[in-house]
Order: structure tokens, then C-alpha cells, then sequence
């Protein structure tokens, strides 16, 4: 009987094929993912005024708002993006400012729960939208990149309106509070810094919550790879930690003890990375952005303390 001679060839080449399509379709599923992960982290799913105005009532009395002299105003930022702003003046005439900047999905109006113990101080408030919140124009968020220079033009906007001398702080909260350590790296005009539970570096909030979920870490580099090429951004360099190594700006960190999206030791590794004066507290039983909230007189006495010590 014949032999039948195997064509050894043919059935590698058919194999090599198998292979490389199992690993194009591998390579574009990677890549899908990565594109949708990138959108879902950088897209903005933001409040209304509001609605963001109706949360506030319900959970803390805002009742001294209505007697506030208020002017709405726009500021052109950097790069000729439209910044809705808002002044709340002080009863009290005085030089002294405070800019607030909100949370993430938030608006001007979530900063309501602050202001308060600046008015009382003898501030006048800006509170504004950041960049694709509020009723600012649609965008993507940069987690601080260009949230920063927004805030810088904030600065050198409210300087002009109000006069050179003027002394003026900041405030933020969650991204706000990243957005207010960034903007340390253009060595701003400012007499202080407030920040509350802000993330050091977008990795310590997207990697913790990736492992909960189940999600590759390899899927982070993918998405931030797009995120480069689409916006110019990398998550690397969503970094507010790496602004403040030559900051001589006095600043206070606060961070809820309980909050479950960013940990505290952002905070207090940012306190630990300021060049100049810096003060960390945590707040016990608060949650995320709760800290004024589940402790009102512990919040008003720190800043009062802080603000005393420096000066201001």
C-alpha cells in the first residue's frame, strides 16, 4: 500500500494564519476596549444648575444665599473657551477673594456649602463652572490638565476685575481640589490654598476601582494611550502631586476618613510634597466631599485656623 505524503507546509501556513487572526481579533477587541474606556473616564455627565441647586437645599440650609449681591459674568480662559463665573459679594466691603472650583459632574453652585464660612471671614466669593460642567460648552475632562490653566486664567481674570492688590485664596473640592494643587505648577498670585479630598494622581482613583471591577490593569495603559492621541493627555500626566515639589504657596488638605473613591493618603502625601507651609487634617465618619457636611464646626474651625495662622 502507498504512502500518502503529509504536506507539512500547508498545514503550518494554515496554523500561522489561525494564529494571526486569533491575534488581530485579540489586538482590535484591546483596542475597542481601550477606546471605550477612555471615553467613559474623560466623558461628563454634569448636573444642571438646577439640579445641583436642589441637592443643596435638601441636605444643609442655604436660606443666607437670598440675600446675597450676586453678578454672573464670563471668563475667556487660555485657549478662548467661555468660563461661566458668578460673584457673590461679601456684606462687609474688603479686599479679600476666594475662588472656589467644584467636583467632578458637579457645577458653580456645589461650592454653596463653603462658602459660608468665607463670606462670614469677610470674602467675597467667585464660584464658576469648571471646563464642561455647568452651563460652560460640552467637552471632555482632563482630570486637572486644563482645568489648571482654566483656573490660572480665573486668577489673572479676577486680578484685573478686582484690583492687583487684592488678597485672594482658593478652594476645591474633589477634581476641584486637584485643579487647585495643578495650578501650583504656573506659581499663581494667590495668598493660600484650600483642598479637600483631591487625588494626588488619577492612577490611585481609576487602578483601585479597575481591581473592584474585575477590569485588566493592562486596560489603563490602553485607554491612556488613546487618551494621548485623542485628546493630548496621557492618565500619567493627570498628576496634581507633580505641581506642588516648588510650591511656596501655604496650603490646607482636608480629606473625609471614610471616603471609598479617594483615599486620604492622597491628601496627605500632597501635604507631605508641598515646598512651603502645608497642613493636613482628616476628617473622621466623612465620606467623599462630606467633610463640611457630617462635621460643619470641625470644617469652619480648621480653615479658620489655617486661615489665622498664615494671615489671611
Amino acid at each position: 500500500m502507498k504512502k500518502i505524503p503529509q504536506n507539512n507546509s500547508s498545514c503550518s501556513g494554515r496554523i500561522r494564519k489561525i494564529c494571526l487572526a486569533a491575534g488581530g481579533a485579540a489586538l482590535a477587541a484591546s483596542a475597542a476596549a481601550s477606546i471605550a474606556f477612555a471615553s467613559y473616564v474623560t466623558q461628563i455627565k454634569g448636573q444642571t444648575l438646577k439640579q445641583a441647586l436642589t441637592w443643596q437645599k435638601s441636605h444643609y440650609d442655604i436660606s443666607w444665599c437670598s440675600g446675597l449681591e450676586r453678578k454672573k459674568y464670563v471668563i475667556t480662559a487660555w485657549d478662548g473657551y467661555q468660563l461661566h463665573a458668578e460673584l457673590c459679594r461679601c456684606p462687609a466691603d474688603g479686599n479679600r477673594y476666594v475662588i472656589l472650583s467644584h467636583g467632578y459632574t458637579d457645577n458653580r453652585y456645589g461650592n454653596l456649602k463653603y462658602m459660608k464660612i468665607y463670606l462670614d471671614r469677610g470674602y467675597h466669593c467667585i464660584i464658576y463652572d469648571l471646563r464642561g460642567h455647568g452651563e460652560n460648552q460640552k467637552t471632555y475632562c482632563t482630570y486637572s490638565c486644563r482645568e489648571a490653566k482654566d483656573l490660572q486664567s480665573v486668577i489673572s481674570d479676577t486680578r484685573r476685575r478686582y484690583g492687583e492688590g487684592i488678597i485672594l485664596g482658593l478652594h476645591g473640592e474633589s477634581l476641584g481640589a486637584a485643579t487647585t494643587a495643578a495650578v501650583m505648577q504656573y506659581h499663581p498670585r494667590v495668598n493660600f490654598a484650600v483642598c479637600d479630598c483631591g487625588f494626588a494622581a488619577l492612577k490611585n482613583v481609576l487602578l483601585p476601582g479597575m481591581k473592584k471591577a474585575h477590569l485588566p490593569r493592562l486596560l489603563y495603559y490602553g485607554a491612556s494611550l488613546v487618551s494621548r492621541i485623542r485628546y493630548g493627555y496621557s492618565f500619567s500626566q493627570m498628576k496634581p502631586i507633580a505641581a506642588l515639589s516648588d510650591c511656596d504657596v501655604p496650603m490646607l488638605f482636608l480629606h473625609g476618613g471614610e471616603d471609598a473613591l479617594i483615599s486620604p493618603e492622597d491628601s496627605l502625601r500632597m501635604s507631605r510634597a508641598v515646598k512651603g507651609y502645608s497642613e493636613y487634617h482628616q476628617i473622621v465618619g466623612a465620606g467623599h466631599a462630606e467633610s463640611v457636611l457630617k462635621q460643619p464646626k470641625r470644617y469652619r474651625q480648621l480653615v479658620n485656623s489655617f486661615l489665622n495662622t498664615i494671615g489671611c
